[in-house]
């Protein structure tokens, strides 16, 4: 039968695939926001600064220097725990800012089911499309030549299945959208896991499970996070083939606002394996890119059912704007108790 044997929690937003010197061309964007959500509120660049602590001090060179290093530093621990732990597959929770699923059809929770997926490169004019800032981090997210990346097919389709009969109307996808990049190549949150984490050249096949964590009106509460990742759980353990199985859970923490509380309270939950608290986030608190926080909730619960445990933990605020703007990042590994 099939067993999970390890979980992951990274990370993937753009300043980890920037020099600390760029942070603040991300920050153009923000100064020109009028939608930057914190704690139930949607302000202004300069009404999100009137209303909080001035974070210049976060914005020097020594500290985002300081705290990219230790950003670099914990994804290549990722890299390690994932190589010792030899895992045959990986099912990566990860979201996805409409770069595949659009208005035409948003589900809530989706699986890939195919025998296959593309991870394509950007073309030059796609590039030149991009935000500020995105475009300087878009190669930390594709290779520079199309791959194709193995899927475990099988396990896939046993997922979808074991999900609905567990109550769940699980989306089934075997061939991804056109989407964004009309490409039918998987999104950022997934091509970061192997361009950073697993390397490129990696060859350990994945299941791609879609969460809607940022788009109204199907978004997922926390509690029903909760409730798909114990099914995850339940469904992988029914597989009957021998497979070491790793959890990823890709985005988060805080952004584009960063609140160190909400992480502080997130990340105590994940190391008390404190399901009940991870039922309790609220809709007001997973706004914007915070919302990939259900991504996390969805590892977290299918590994707390299964009896991992959290074995350690980085966290790094990383700031790019005096009125606290940025992203918080996270990097927690578990492994069985």
């Amino acid at each position: 039968m099939a067993r999970i044997v390890t979980g992951i929690g990274s990370s993937h937003g753009p300043q980890l695939k920037m020099a600390p010197e760029l942070w603040h061309v991300r920050g153009v964007a923000d100064r020109k926001s009028t939608s930057l959500a914190f704690r139930g509120g949607t302000y202004t660049f300069a009404e999100l600064a009137a209303l909080r602590e001035d974070f210049s001090a976060e914005c020097t060179s020594e500290t985002q220097t300081r705290r990219a290093a230790s950003c670099q530093s914990a994804l290549d621990g990722l890299g390690r725990h994932l190589e010792k732990a030899d895992v045959d597959v990986l099912v990566i929770v990860s979201s996805d800012h409409k770069e595949v699923y659009d208005d035409e059809l948003l589900p809530a929770f989706a699986v890939y089911w195919g025998d296959e997926v593309a991870h394509v490169p950007f073309t030059e004019a796609q590039l030149d499309a991009m935000p500020p800032g995105l475009a300087e981090a878009a190669f930390g997210d594709v290779p520079d030549h199309l791959i194709v990346r193995p899927t475990a097919s099988g396990l896939a389709r046993h997922l979808i299945e074991q999900t609905v009969t567990a109550g769940f109307d699980t989306a089934a996808s075997k061939r991804l959208p056109a989407g964004d990049y009309d490409n039918h190549g998987i999104p950022h949150g997934f091509g970061f896991i192997y361009q950073r984490i697993l390397g490129e050249t990696s060859t350990v096949p994945f299941v791609p499970v879609f969460v809607n964590t940022f788009y109204e009106p199907n978004p997922p509460t926390a509690r029903r996070c909760v409730a798909f990742g114990e099914a995850l759980a339940a469904a992988i353990a029914s597989f009957p083939e021998d497979l070491k199985v790793g959890l990823v859970a890709s985005g988060g923490l805080s952004h584009f606002v960063v609140d160190e509380e909400l992480d502080q309270r997130f990340l105590a939950a994940l190391r008390e394996g404190d399901t009940e608290a991870l039922r309790e986030f609220t809709p007001e608190e997973m706004r914007s890119g915070s919302s990939e926080l259900r991504n996390w909730i969805t590892v977290a619960a299918a590994l707390n059912a299964t009896g991992l445990a959290v074995d350690s933990v980085r966290y790094e605020p990383c700031y790019r704007t005096e009125a606290g703007t940025g992203n918080a990042m996270g990097f927690v590994t578990w492994s069985p108790a």
